[in-house]
């Protein structure tokens, strides 16, 4: 896809984050199940539930603009953090050591996601697509929770275990 103008710069985006979403949805799971935190594998759990709801708010926000299509693109920025995510997983023992280092890689895509979003919406505003910003907005606003979640279990409980 050339990207000639902010238009095209905001389908770019939004179907790089449509990739990432779904390469999430196949990820969480293995991070549920290597945790052996019981509220670290709950979180992850909970967060794959919200990660479909989000897939699915991609395209509704997508339907909300006339000739705006998701494209299929593939997100290597977070195939590289899921790999990284997947490498911890087969150096380390499962444990709180192993749990400490799934926070911090789930942060790291909590992050990554937070910009992207950030960026469609700050998009999608300059480009009157008032109703998909709010429906980007959203996902945006969850994703800053869930890594707020992130830092609280991590606080008082997971980093203290891993000593």
């Amino acid at each position: 896809m050339v990207v000639k103008d902010a238009n095209d710069l905001f389908i770019h985006l939004l179907s790089d984050i449509n990739s990432a979403e779904k390469q999430i949805t196949r990820a969480l799971p293995k991070l549920a199940r290597a945790a052996d935190d019981g509220k670290l594998a709950d979180a992850f759990k909970e967060h794959l539930e919200e990660t479909r709801g989000q897939v699915e708010r991609l395209e509704k926000a997508a339907d909300t603009i006339p000739d705006v299509r998701i494209k299929r693109i593939k997100c290597y920025g977070m195939e590289s953090l899921i790999e990284e995510a997947q490498d911890l997983i087969e150096s380390a023992e499962k444990g709180p050591v192993l749990d400490a280092g799934l926070i911090g890689a789930a942060q790291k895509v909590e992050h990554y996601e937070i910009a992207a979003y950030g960026t469609l919406c700050s998009l999608a505003e300059q480009l009157g697509y008032t109703e998909a910003k709010d429906i980007l907005a959203e996902t945006l606003k969850e994703e800053k929770a869930t890594d707020d979640k992130l830092t609280q279990l991590a606080k008082k409980n997971v980093n203290k275990k891993a000593g």
